[in-house]
């Protein structure tokens, strides 16, 4: 990005502010410092400026009114312990003791740097922290995510979006949809917490001068809250977020520029999308009229692998649980539809393929 930015202007976070905010240990400092809750974190092992062990774990910032509602501070679930020393020749990696139980281990998760929609996360079943991951305690709570504006200085939220998670065998923390309330709608989250979870980001955005279209995941239960991280970029929800009269990709022009627009108001109907897994594996996609609410639609023909990301399917309704059923009606579907066409076209999985004299007997999909 430096490189690219010395050379081109670039709209949206500069390269200063995304190496702030997605470098784990310093994001994790910079909250501490402004007294914004945070999951207690081990740093990145293995990286350019870290040792090669794992420290101690940051306690978990609780002061201030980042924490609960109303300025209340937040008591913090009890600390895990602490994940333990590397040995000299652990080359990276920092094994837990094999005395500690399991449930101990399973506090932490164990996390990419870098990493994103949440296929990366996995519980710390071994305690092995490999080069270019790290430790992040686990916090229960519901998850969230504050989409907002930024001009470096001042924050416009665009919604205080629902999340929830897809997720398979091996991958138990994989992102599954999210969706934005209607304008009228009673959201789950008191409005005294938005307000203080919404100063907590404005913060952050000026000890890192922030700008464009971002978004801060949080986890929240009851009137305490974490956040976990901040995206320096627009984010999933841009299929939900963008549906006022100004295109969210000119607003978020503009706050690049250090103009923060005024936004019009919020749609009265809720809407929402949803990541459309493959429930088996498509040797070859047969080719589909996708219908107008599907979006990053994949080629006919291309080859995608079972609990791999078909699409996305995208619904509106009256309310929050209307969405959430028509995402599942139409995804269960899309995936009745593809599977019928596929008859229909002949398309066939794992073929078998004759033997030839002197070689192994293969598959390969048929047309």
């Amino acid at each position: 990005m430096a490189e690219i930015a010395g050379r081109f202007p670039l709209l949206g976070a500069t390269p200063a502010a995304v190496a702030a905010l997605k470098d784990p240990a310093g994001f994790a400092a910079l909250c501490d410092r402004l007294a914004i809750p945070h999951p207690a974190l081990s740093p990145v092992s293995g990286g350019p400026s870290e040792p090669r062990g794992t420290r101690v774990p940051l306690p978990l910032a609780r002061r201030g009114r980042g924490g609960g509602g109303s300025g209340r501070i937040a008591e913090p679930p009890p600390a895990p312990p602490p994940p333990p020393t590397s040995s000299p020749q652990g080359g990276g990696e920092a094994p837990f003791s094999a005395h500690l139980a399991s449930a101990e281990r399973s506090a932490w998760l164990l996390k990419r740097a870098g990493g994103c929609g949440g296929s990366h996360i996995r519980l710390s079943a071994t305690g092995a922290v490999p080069p270019g991951h790290y430790l992040q305690q686990k916090v229960t709570g519901r998850a969230f995510a504050l989409n907002f504006l930024s001009d470096g200085s001042r924050i416009e939220p665009l919604a205080l979006t629902e999340q929830w998670q897809a997720p398979s065998r091996l991958r138990p923390f994989r992102y599954g949809g999210a969706l934005a309330r209607g304008r009228d709608e009673p959201h789950p989250v008191a409005s005294a917490l938005r307000e203080a979870i919404t100063e907590s980001v404005a913060r952050i955005v000026r000890a890192t001068g922030l700008t464009g279209l971002a978004s801060a995941d949080l986890l929240i239960d009851g009137e305490n809250w974490w956040l976990l991280e901040i995206n320096p970029r627009p984010g999933a929800t841009l299929d939900v977020l963008d549906r006022r009269p100004t295109p969210l990709l000119l607003a978020h022009i503009e706050a690049s520029l250090g103009r923060l627009p005024t936004l019009e108001p919020a749609p009265p109907d809720a809407t929402g999308a949803e990541i459309c897994y493959a429930a088996r594996t498509y040797a070859a996609l047969p080719p589909l009229d996708w219908p107008a609410h599907v979006h990053d639609r994949p080629r006919a023909g291309s080859r995608v692998g079972r609990d791999a990301p078909i699409c996305t399917v995208t619904a509106t309704g009256a309310d929050a649980a209307t969405v959430k059923r028509n995402l599942r009606a139409r995804a269960d579907a899309l995936r009745a539809r593809l599977d019928d066409t596929e008859n229909r076209h002949e398309f066939q999985h794992d073929r078998p393929e004759p033997q030839r004299p002197g070689e192994p007997a293969g598959r390969e999909p048929r047309r």
